[in-house]
């Protein structure tokens, strides 16, 4: 039986964490799984319930340190020469690095998943350097590296992080749920944002877009960061505070899609959103910013709308269509169903990656 381990650096709920899980879950029948994760919380816990073995590595932290990646780096190391896995796929752009230095040094074969690049339109330039020069380097010390959308491919291969043949594209897929939405059912829709608080999500343009809305309409924020009590108090200074909830992180997402009529997601960048695609699921109509690989889920005026990022009038608008078109949201959200069936099931990208896997492996053993 293969051993694969999984490395990652946060533990919060977010798209990243799900998509891990999902491997774990999707592989735990075929390979032997160990995860190397940074702290202890969602994703740590969700893995050991689901008989995972599970190392926490108390020195791979996100901020850049210098001091705490060097012991990191160390703590990576020590857990490959412990556990000595056939394969290492990384995620995060961390544990991604260190991952796959730490791998190439002692000859282990390695994947890398991007969740979108740092380097994308919209990131900070300074940033931008740091992650391109990065992940220029690292792009040498792997035998794949996936990205979960084409345009996040493309960007890559614009940048020449690395060589095309190193660069395979595939979509985040997710399990089905028998929980559907009902978006025309209503008098009073109800929008929710499922989204980190962070200065990427970018909650604070939803609200602002909100203020200029009529009709009745409720707002549910779902999702914890940095920035929450920031988007709280610019909330509560908006005409539309009576409307607006925050919910925090929450492990019944799927329910709280089903009882809602409009999924917004205001990204400043992106790579491929596991959140669209739980609304897509719910069968819920969608309004994103059209960043990164958002445009190869969402189909504009057939699905939901696409709106440019930072663009507060077009979301506005597009919203305000929604809000007084029953008819409209249940045609998207049933469009956006079929869509997800036709593309984004988990069993698809489960396939892809472990064949992805025996292609490494194959080539490894030549």
């Amino acid at each position: 039986m293969v051993k694969l381990l999984y490395l990652i650096t946060r533990s919060e709920q977010g798209g990243a964490q799900t998509h891990v899980l999902d491997l774990i879950r999707g592989f735990r029948g075929r390979a032997e799984i160990v995860l190397g994760i940074g702290e202890e919380g969602y994703l740590a816990e969700q893995a050991r319930d689901s008989g995972i073995d599970v190392h926490v590595l108390p020195q791979l932290v996100q901020p850049v340190s210098p001091a705490k990646d060097w012991l990191a780096l160390g703590e990576i190391n020590s857990l490959m020469r412990k556990v000595q896995p056939d394969l290492v796929h990384a995620h995060s752009s961390k544990a991604g690095l260190l991952g796959r230095w730490a791998a190439y040094r002692i000859g282990v074969p390695v994947v890398f998943t991007a969740h979108g690049w740092a380097f994308a339109d919209g990131v900070p330039w300074r940033r931008k350097i740091v992650a391109t020069v990065s992940e220029r380097r690292a792009g040498r010390w792997c035998e794949r590296i996936i990205t979960v959308s084409e345009a996040d491919r493309i960007l890559a291969l614009r940048h020449r992080i690395a060589d095309e043949n190193i660069l395979v594209t595939i979509h985040n897929g997710i399990a089905d749920t028998p929980r559907r939405a009902e978006p025309s059912h209503t008098d009073e829709p109800h929008i929710v944002m499922v989204a980190r608080f962070a200065r990427p999500k970018d909650q604070s343009l939803l609200i602002r877009a909100l203020e200029g809305l009529n009709g009745e309409f409720s707002v549910s924020f779902v999702g914890d960061g940095p920035t929450r009590r920031e988007m709280e108090a610019l909330a509560a200074n908006s005409s539309v505070r009576h409307r607006i909830t925050f919910l925090g992180a929450r492990e019944d997402v799927a329910e709280l899609l089903a009882k809602a009529h409009v999924f917004v997601l205001t990204s400043n960048w992106e790579g491929f959103p596991i959140s669209i695609l739980e609304a897509m699921r719910a069968g819920l109509p969608v309004v994103a910013s059209d960043v990164g690989g958002v445009c190869e889920a969402v189909v504009d005026g057939e699905t939901g709308y696409l709106v440019p990022r930072g663009d507060e009038v077009t979301l506005r608008d597009r919203l305000k269509r929604l809000i007084t078109g029953p008819d409209l949201r249940a045609r998207m959200g049933q469009a956006g169903r079929r869509r997800y069936e036709q593309h984004f099931t988990l069993d698809k990208m489960l396939n892809r990656t472990w064949q992805v896997y025996e292609e490494v492996l194959r080539e490894h053993r030549r």
